[in-house]
């Protein structure tokens, strides 16, 4: 079999179709943020705290009354005593600018791990991660907000 200037265009063709298929299916907006979840969720288990910054937008806020500073400081502050953290999921989501799942946490026993453990574990809503699209790049997405009605949060002082 030749290979004729005619075949290889064809295969070129077919080449680039595949490829633009895999990309418009990868910056697809619901695919980009079940990713920016998990890729978010991966850095606070390995205490990234560059790459978890990376993920939050400079506008975050929460119902727990974190700006992007205040939950980057007590993120540092809880994980700093937890050993090998990881984070599993159940039933993720992911629909419009949200991803939802229910979150569970595991990690080395001692005292806060046992805390944390009880505090998330048990609760039966899922967590809401809700992302915005920063730019016209099908891959640029912050985190702008976390929510779960289930778990509450003392503020420091009660």
């Amino acid at each position: 079999m030749t290979i004729s200037c005619r075949n290889s265009f064809i295969g070129g063709l077919l080449f680039a179709l595949i490829i633009g298929a895999w990309l418009l299916r990868l910056w697809q907006p619901q695919h980009q943020i079940q990713l920016h979840s998990e890729h978010f969720l991966h850095a606070l288990e390995d205490k990234d705290w560059k790459r978890v910054g990376e993920f939050v937008a400079p506008d975050y806020q929460d119902q727990w009354h974190n700006d992007r500073d205040r939950l980057l400081e007590r993120a540092r502050e809880v994980f700093r005593y937890l050993r090998n953290v990881r984070c599993s999921v159940a039933e993720p989501l992911a629909f419009g600018q949200h991803w939802q799942a229910r979150i569970t946490i595991r990690g080395d026993a001692n005292e806060l791990m046992s805390e944390v453990e009880a505090r998330v574990n048990s609760i039966s809503t899922p967590f809401d991660l809700e992302w915005r699209q920063m730019s016209g790049k099908p891959w640029d997405w912050q985190l702008v907000r976390v929510s779960n009605s289930g778990l509450t949060i003392p503020e420091l002082g009660e």
